[in-house]
């Protein structure tokens, strides 16, 4: 099928800034996306971990991640309004003490240890790290030339996978490792003493990711960050007057887009701890499978790395199309392979899902012109897709984990849709304004 060409606008600027002035910004806002995709990651070595703790089945582990990301559909909206009131810069500020207040609340939740605690204290971080996704991934898409777009959100997103390969180990380490629980062989049950001491792991770890988040708190306070430009605003009314988002096929068919992906992430980076400790398929303890996971967001890491260069010269598109395809490819594997092939191939998949949201958020919000704010809340809103990760746990509980992969393929064939055609932009603001 023919693509057409990459649009040459996602938004409007009158003039985009220097490039040391943009790259300068880029290299301090990097460290927003390592440090929330390192957090997020840590729910993947603490997953298991509380499923042991708690004695948890699929349905009720996945609801923990659940949780988290209802969170973006809370709290998108009212942090859209709390940008608009205070500018993007003092919203990553407070959405960095946000994650540090939940962090903290982990030490008393696992002191207790309570469940529903916990449960509150990943919401607080999940709303804090919405606050920094609304304000950051459209900033860093329009504060440079708008034809990189994509390119440029993908090196961004590059240095959140280098956190999400960083977590795994420091999670290993500093919790599955340091646990009854985590250095066990599978279907060992722990004592109510065991699993007490287990609980406690978590304190050290998130005491030292809410010290980290304050510092970075005070640094982006103390750094110059570029206006994102009169076009990346929110619009009056009468500069929106006789414009509908719902007009947009590529943002329409984008926000599920971002939503079925979210939920093919979540459900194989929650899970993957679990399936590769299985007797059948790695046949590790939860400790040696967070050194594998490790390599699952390495991939992710080099894939953004590799679409990031990629895109400078071919449409973000058909990039998208070509790893959709692989990712349907080696989950199929991963239904029907056993022993190490099935593991291996459910490690590969995190190159293919390397690229896709950030790709998908840019030809979202590509073409919008002065709604380009409003369409990136609904894509950063879009991300409670994750929620849903749920349904993969019920699945797993009623027909096996294994099997629960199909949902993960079946995700990736969207995505693939959504690459071939429903990106395909309807009506360029972008390119009206300036003609």
């Amino acid at each position: 099928m023919a693509l057409p060409p990459r649009s040459s606008a996602i938004a409007t600027p009158p003039a985009p800034p220097a490039p040391p002035v943009y790259r300068a910004a880029l290299s301090v806002l990097a460290s927003l996306f390592f440090i929330w995709g390192f957090i997020t990651v840590i729910n993947n070595t603490l997953l298991p971990h509380l499923r042991s703790v708690f004695d948890l089945s699929y349905t009720q582990t996945t609801l923990i991640e659940s949780v988290w990301f209802v969170a973006y559909f809370v709290a998108s909206i009212p942090s859209a309004k709390l940008i608009e009131r205070v500018g993007y810069k003092v919203a990553m500020v407070i959405g960095l003490i946000v994650m540090a207040a939940g962090a903290l609340l982990m030490i008393p939740a696992s002191a207790i240890p309570s469940y529903a605690m916990v449960l509150v204290a990943l919401f607080v971080i999940a709303s804090g790290i919405t606050l920094l996704q609304v304000a950051a991934n459209p900033y860093v898409a329009v504060i440079g030339p708008p034809e990189t777009a994509s390119s440029r959100l993908n090196l961004v997103q590059a240095f959140n996978s280098f956190g999400t390969t960083l977590a795994p180990l420091f999670g290993g380490y500093l919790i599955l490792s340091r646990t009854t629980g985590g250095t066990a062989e599978a279907g060992t049950v722990l004592t109510q003493a065991e699993r007490l001491a287990d609980a406690q792991a978590v304190q050290l770890p998130y005491l030292i990711v809410a010290g980290v988040l304050v510092a970075l708190a005070v640094v982006i306070a103390l750094f110059r960050l570029p206006d994102m430009g009169a076009s990346a605003r929110r619009s009056s009314r009468e500069e929106r007057r006789g414009h509908s988002l719902w007009a947009h096929r590529n943002l329409v068919l984008g926000v599920p887009a971002i939503f079925i992906y979210l939920i093919a992430e979540i459900g194989v980076s929650n899970l993957f701890i679990n399936f590769v400790s299985d007797p059948d398929i790695g046949n590790l303890t939860q400790a040696q499978a967070s050194n594998y996971l490790f390599l699952l967001w390495g991939g992710m890491m080099v894939g953004r790395f590799l679409g990031a260069f990629l895109m400078r010269d071919i449409a973000p598109e058909q990039v998208l199309a070509a790893f959709a395809i692989g990712a349907f490819a080696v989950m199929v594997v991963t239904v029907f392979a056993s022993g190490p092939l099935a593991m291996w191939s459910l490690i590969l998949v995190g190159f293919f899902h390397s690229i896709m949201f950030p790709t998908i958020f840019t030809l979202g919000i590509r073409g919008l012109g002065p709604l380009t704010e409003e369409g990136s809340g609904l894509l950063i809103m879009a991300i409670a897709g994750g929620a849903l990760v749920v349904v993969q746990g019920w699945l797993a509980d009623a027909y096996g984990l294994q099997w629960s992969f199909v949902l993960t393929a079946l995700c990736e064939l969207y995505v693939l849709f959504y690459a071939l055609w429903g990106s395909r932009v309807t009506k360029d603001l972008g390119r009206t304004a300036k003609d």
